[in-house]
């Protein structure tokens, strides 16, 4: 019996080719997932995470803001920059256009410090309409130090005067240039203090999981009675003897190292926990074997196969330095001026009179606002990305 060639399929053809390419991307794509990294695939996880993305380019634009500081705002941000004629100043927003018609070049109004009788002769700040000031980039100010080396170009500044984007505070200093170096100050503390905790964890954790025994029992009841010292009544006792000549430079690294040493217990446990199950596995007592010490086999061995969740510890630990940072600067235990960090700059939002009269205050709230959950976005994308059973809980 013969066959009719019309039933027969085509062994050729477009729509083969077709099938046969769609087959190969896919094996490959398959080949690609189960060849692929630890990273690899935490990285292809965390971007199917729109939330955590965009919080990941908040944090990385701020903290380049940060880093930059120095290049991106205009003036100093201590005493030394301040401008005495523009004290309590509000915001001045560059504009393209008013009355007197439009400007390619953005400009902004001059002021007036003057005497007024309807306050009794005090000293009046007004703005000058007819005082066109234009916004110039990549100008020439005071010189400053950025990665160890001497510069003296600013992003931006004005052909005359001053330029105060988020207005200044009651010493006339700008509020943009204190903003930035605060958000640099706050991620240094933090990121001293997670080292700190980082080095500490591992340790004693790695140390704790791997003995066991009496060993871990003594190290378990070190780290129990650190996790319940009280952060606020600690600095508030060691505060009391702090001498009050102390360099701002020495209390920055004061604060950095206590919030290091009281924030080790948490990530201790979880190396421990970790390592307690993984001691017995093959791998380990094939390192035995081949005489690895302890601090070999930790090390090289059981830390890597924690590696993702360390990292995603730290990532969300940051946010809680941070936290720590400014609560402790706001009450007035932390750092003080001449620092500028977070916690310092919301010391001056406290009084009615700046809520009532001084709004641009709260301007460095919103980067707090804005640094804190970006961390804590970041945070939750990678733990969730971390977890290899993650796709399987859906």
């Amino acid at each position: 019996m013969s066959q009719n060639p019309n039933d027969v399929p085509a062994t050729t053809g477009p729509h083969v080719q077709i099938v046969e390419t769609e087959d190969a991307v896919s094996r490959r794509a398959r080949e690609a997932y189960f060849t692929a990294s630890q990273g690899q695939l935490i990285w292809a996880r965390f971007r199917k995470k729109r939330s955590a993305m965009v919080a990941a380019m908040v944090l990385a634009a701020l903290v380049l803001m940060g880093l930059f500081a120095p290049f991106l705002s205009p003036y100093d941000p201590t005493i030394a920059g301040r401008n005495a004629d523009y004290t309590n100043g509000a915001p001045q927003i560059p504009m393209f256009c008013d009355e007197a018609g439009c400007s390619a070049r953005p400009f902004i109004y001059g002021v007036k410090r003057e005497r007024s009788l309807a306050t009794n002769f005090r000293w009046v700040t007004t703005i000058d309409t007819e005082d066109r000031r234009y916004v110039q980039f990549f100008v020439q100010g005071d010189p400053y130090k950025l990665f160890g080396m001497t510069f003296t170009t600013k992003l931006f500044g004005v052909d005359e005067g001053k330029i105060h984007l988020f207005g200044t505070d009651d010493t006339g200093k700008d509020i943009f240039s204190r903003t930035l170096h605060a958000i640099y100050t706050s991620l240094a503390v933090g990121t001293l203090g997670v080292l700190i905790s980082f080095v500490l964890a591992l340790i004693i954790g790695g140390v704790a999981g791997y003995f066991g025994g009496w060993i871990d029992g003594i190290l378990q009841m070190i780290t129990d009675a650190v996790r319940t010292v009280p952060a606020i009544p600690l600095f508030m006792a060691i505060a009391a003897f702090l001498p009050a000549e102390l360099s701002s430079e020495a209390r920055f690294f004061f604060i950095s190292i206590i919030l290091g040493l009281i924030g080790w217990p948490t990530l201790a446990r979880r190396v421990r926990t970790h390592l307690l199950v993984e001691r017995n596995q093959e791998y380990v007592l094939a390192a035995k074997l081949s005489g690895a010490g302890p601090g070999h086999i930790i090390a090289r061995h059981l830390l890597p196969s924690f590696t993702s969740y360390i990292i995603v510890d730290l990532v969300i630990s940051f946010p809680y330095m941070v936290l720590s940072e400014t609560a402790l600067s706001f009450i007035g235990l932390g750092l003080k001026d001449p620092v500028n960090s977070l916690g310092v700059m919301l010391q001056n939002t406290t009084s009615a009179d700046v809520l009532l009269n001084y709004q641009w205050y709260f301007i460095p709230v919103f980067f707090f606002i804005a640094l804190v959950m970006a961390f804590v976005f970041v945070g939750d994308g990678l733990r969730d990305a971390a977890d290899p059973y993650g796709d399987t809980k859906k």
